[in-house]
Order: structure tokens, then C-alpha cells, then sequence
């Protein structure tokens, strides 16, 4: 998962990167309003997290800016000034959390995985679709009660197309998701790890649609 951290203090947003990384999530680090997406692109960022006190601007104008352009991505507001009034206007204004400073590190990053489950439309930490469990935070995934040990790859690419059951979700969007892990993805290696992911999990799971792309396959 891609985050991005729009952050103007140098020691937050170096520790932020830090800990998200240790999560495995990978994050774009902005410091100034001038350098935030001016088009925030829900499949390019999985999340936002976004301060709002920036040298250059207002959060709250970045937050309006997006949700009025439709952008559904998750955004979660990090920000030292509490008063009721802010977060009143940061949560109806479209953000989805409101976390105040000095934070503890390791509740945001529960903020920012419950957020995500919300988005993917989860309720717990284990994502039930038919008799495939997957549990996104210990990279565990069982199909009919037995482990199925994935690669990185494998996992990220389940977790994708997991995140809409039954939804096509595009070749070059799939490997485009898979680029913060490394590397970009071409087509050729997007459809090994697939094929790959398809022997360990079972073929009837995902299914391709030719031209497009592939869908988890819900029961």
C-alpha cells in the first residue's frame, strides 16, 4: 500500500516514513502545499496523511481542493492545533480521521489501517471472501482453513484485487500498484506472479478477463 505524507517538519516526517516503512507501507513525502498533487489520484495513494499547519498554505484548502475533484482516497489530518472547531471543520470537510500532536506512532498507523479496511469496504482485521481469509497485517492468507505461504508479490496482488471482490481491476493499474514495492511491473511478470498466485490459492479464485484485467472471484 501507497501512502502520501504531506508533513512540513523534518524529524515527523522522516520518523513517519520510518515506521510506515517497518509496516511495509510505502509513502511519497511532501513538505509544502506547493508540492502536494494539485489532482490527487485515488490509484496512485492509498491513503493521505495530511498536515495541516503547512509553511505555504492550509490544509483544509487541500483537503477541500481534493474532495471536490471526487477524490475518495482515505485522508487522515495530522495536526497540532486541537480545538473542537478545526476538527469539526477537518472532519466535515472529508477527512476520515483526525489525529492530534504529539501522537503516539503506533496508534496512527492502527488509524490508518482502520481507515483503509473502511475503504476496502472491511470491518476486522481478517478479510472474509468465501472460504479465503486474509489477514493483511500479519501477510497471512488461508483457503479453507490451511495456510497458503505467498511471496511478497503474490500477497500485495491478492490484497489488491481483494480490496473489491468481483471487480475487474486493470493489468496496468494492478502492476502500476505494484511499483512502491520495487521495480516496476511489466505485463509479462504481472501475469507470472498471477499465474503463480492462481497455484496457490486456486485457479477458480481469479479469473481474467481478456483485455482488461483480473477480478477475486466472490462465491
Amino acid at each position: 500500500m501507497h501512502l502520501l505524507l504531506i508533513e512540513d517538519d523534518l524529524d515527523l516526517g522522516r520518523a513517519l516514513q520510518s515506521a510506515l516503512k517497518v509496516e511495509g507501507l510505502s509513502s511519497e513525502w511532501r513538505r509544502r502545499a506547493a508540492d502536494a498533487p494539485v489532482l490527487l489520484d485515488d490509484e496512485a495513494f492509498d491513503c493521505v496523511l495530511l498536515d495541516l499547519g503547512l509553511p505555504d498554505g492550509s490544509g483544509f484548502d487541500l483537503l477541500a481542493r481534493w474532495r471536490e475533484q471526487g477524490c475518495v482516497a482515505p485522508i487522515i489530518v495530522i495536526t497540532a492545533h486541537g480545538a473542537v472547531e478545526d476538527r469539526l471543520r477537518g472532519l466535515n470537510g472529508g477527512a476520515d480521521d483526525f489525529v492530534l500532536k504529539p501522537f503516539v506512532t503506533s496508534e496512527l498507523i492502527a488509524r490508518i489501517h482502520a481507515v483503509l479496511r473502511r475503504a476496502a469496504r472491511q470491518a476486522s482485521e481478517r478479510w472474509a471472501i468465501g472460504d479465503l481469509v486474509i489477514e493483511p497485517r500479519r501477510h497471512s492468507v488461508q483457503r479453507a482453513g490451511q495456510p497458503v505461504a505467498l511471496s511478497p508479490r503474490e500477497f500485495q496482488i491478492l490484497l489488491e484485487l481483494a480490496r473489491e471482490p468481483g471487480v475487474v481491476m486493470a493489468k496496468n493499474l494492478l502492476a502500476q500498484r505494484m511499483t512502491p514495492l520495487g521495480e516496476a511491473l511489466d505485463s509479462s511478470a504481472l501475469e507470472v506472479h498471477v499465474s503463480n498466485l492462481r497455484r496457490k490459492i486456486g485457479a477458480d479464485c481469479i479469473r481474467t478477463v481478456r483485455g482488461v484485467g483480473y477480478l477475486l472471484v466472490t462465491p
